[in-house]
């Protein structure tokens, strides 16, 4: 069945192929006309009402289950204290079966006075004995009542304390979100799919893998894929198991592959140790060779790789993985894959130039240096203030060559595209500053690049896709985007709002 032609008139459009256009045609999930007028034929019309049209977003990292469950459950990002931690889960928890698992997102210790976090028994009394799953900001860690610590006992990560990290929290983790229905599952899928659809993003990344999530959940968030809600491109994080991810449909076997941990709960692989507590250079999970192996496999059946890797230790043992298997399939061939790494956080000149070389994608999230970068926030507690300024040189990378797709890494970070653009062009280190056009075309047309599939798509141009995102700009527009400001005392200026956004010509937001 062909799709109905629409005609798009009163906008104003942010493209290259027309920059004073007002009006567009798209027949057939394509743009088939742009320009100052439309008179021809169409089905039916649509008036603009003045709003900027752009290319939609695409969110290059993204965890279904843990954003909807984050949404509409219990958020703990404002928590200061652990008595406020405790007393948000009492509220969540009354009323609930005595059976449920209370799952809750956010807290983030190292913005508390005193840092130290409830014990298990303190969750056991303040849920009335329910099972609590409390994921930290990074979730890499996080804090568990007594009646879920024994799937974890004598796996690392394990503490009676019930603050479990790394491999003893997937095995809560996996218990936690094991006991959600199908349907609970595939509710909080959805309600993340459309959270997004009304930001403007057209398409996701979602990272899955052992550890993070499992097949049948990753199954679930495939099939909602394109129906009244956001594509989704699935990237499955198993060591060695290229081909188990194409067959369970992924797009690539890639995404959270871990190489380590993370900064905020001190398991990212680091050269120096960490400068808070006792946990030296935190936790490396891959060797170069296993790397280059897992390469190699994705090469063979012509499929997409790639690796989680925060710390220089981990981004440096990845590229070692890289350059043998270079050794094995040349460079070239190796760059024609595509491959990619998350996060890619505490990087060196000497490591960028290697990505360049390679032509490694890196898939980075913005908002994590506005969160917890510069000079007095978590990643100086944890690093050291000099450390601290070096992570996150995004702009260094783009600068160089790299290829960008931005993320969010939603529930780690918000969904919320304009504030990674801003994150972007505006860090904490304006060392590392890019410009506005930069930071949007890598969340827009980065996203479809890092994929792969930027061919027809991520631009507004005639025998494109009909991708796009409908804005009122309260702030104004400069150079053919949205004015932009970063926050100012931690007041967040007044930023676009998403009116429509249409999937190849498919609406699937209309506020």
């Amino acid at each position: 069945m062909t799709s109905p032609s629409v005609r798009y008139l009163n906008g104003r459009f942010y493209s290259a192929a027309d920059p004073r256009a007002t009006a567009m045609l798209v027949r057939g999930g394509r743009i088939a006309w742009l320009g100052q007028d439309a008179d021809a034929p169409a089905d039916r019309t649509v008036d603009l009402g003045g709003g900027l049209v752009t290319p939609a977003f695409v969110d290059a990292h993204l965890h279904a289950t843990d954003t909807g469950l984050a949404i509409d459950g219990l958020d703990l990002s404002g928590v200061r204290s652990a008595g406020e931690l405790l007393d948000a889960v009492a509220a969540f928890a009354a009323g609930k079966a005595p059976d449920a698992v209370v799952h809750g997102h956010g807290w983030d210790e190292s913005t508390w006075p005193a840092q130290t976090p409830p014990t298990a028994d303190e969750l056991d009394r303040a849920a009335g004995g329910r099972r609590v799953y409390l994921s930290q900001a990074s979730v890499h860690s996080a804090l568990t009542s007594t009646s879920l610590l024994p799937v974890a006992e004598g796996v690392d990560g394990y503490d009676a304390s019930g603050w479990v990290r790394e491999h003893a929290h997937h095995a809560v983790r996996a218990v936690a979100l094991g006991a959600l229905t199908g349907a609970q599952r595939t509710a909080a899928q959805t309600t993340a799919l459309r959270r997004a659809a009304s930001l403007g993003i057209a398409a996701v990344h979602e990272c899955g893998g052992p550890g993070t999530s499992s097949e049948a959940d990753f199954a679930s968030v495939l099939a909602l894929s394109g129906h009244g809600l956001p594509r989704v491109y699935g990237y499955w994080g198993e060591l060695g198991g290229a081909e188990r991810a194409r067959d369970l449909g992924a797009h690539g076997a890639a995404g959270d592959l871990y190489a380590d941990g993370a900064l905020g709960s001190r398991t990212a692989s680091v050269r120096l140790p960490y400068l808070d507590g006792d946990h030296g250079c935190g936790e490396a999970f891959l060797t170069a060779e296993q790397v280059g192996d897992h390469l190699l496999d994705c090469v063979r059946i012509g499929f997409q790789g790639g690796f989680h890797a925060i710390g220089d230790a981990a981004i440096e043992t990845v590229l070692d993985g890289f350059a043998l298997a270079a050794k094995q399939v040349g460079v070239d061939r190796l760059r024609a894959g595509r491959h990619r790494i998350e996060h890619v956080e505490l990087i060196d000149k000497a490591m960028i130039a290697r990505m360049v070389e390679f032509g490694v994608v890196a898939s980075v999230q913005p908002v994590f240096d506005a969160l917890w970068g510069g000079a007095d926030r978590m990643y100086a507690q944890r690093l050291g203030v000099d450390r601290a300024l070096a992570t996150n040189p995004i702009g260094a990378m783009h600068a160089t060559g790299v290829a960008l797709a931005f993320g969010s890494d939603s529930p780690v970070t918000a969904l919320d595209p304009w504030a990674i653009v801003v994150a972007a062009a505006a860090p904490r280190n304006p060392v590392y500053r890019m410009s506005v056009r930069s930071a949007f075309a890598a969340g827009t047309r980065g996203g479809w690049r890092a994929a792969g599939l930027e061919e027809g798509n991520g631009v507004l141009a005639p025998g494109y896709a009909a991708t796009f995102a409908v804005w009122d700009t309260p702030g104004g527009v400069q150079g053919g985007l949205p004015a932009l400001l970063p926050d100012i005392d931690g007041v967040t200026p007044e930023r676009p709002i998403c009116r429509r956004t249409v999937l190849s010509g498919e609406t699937i937001f209309e506020g």
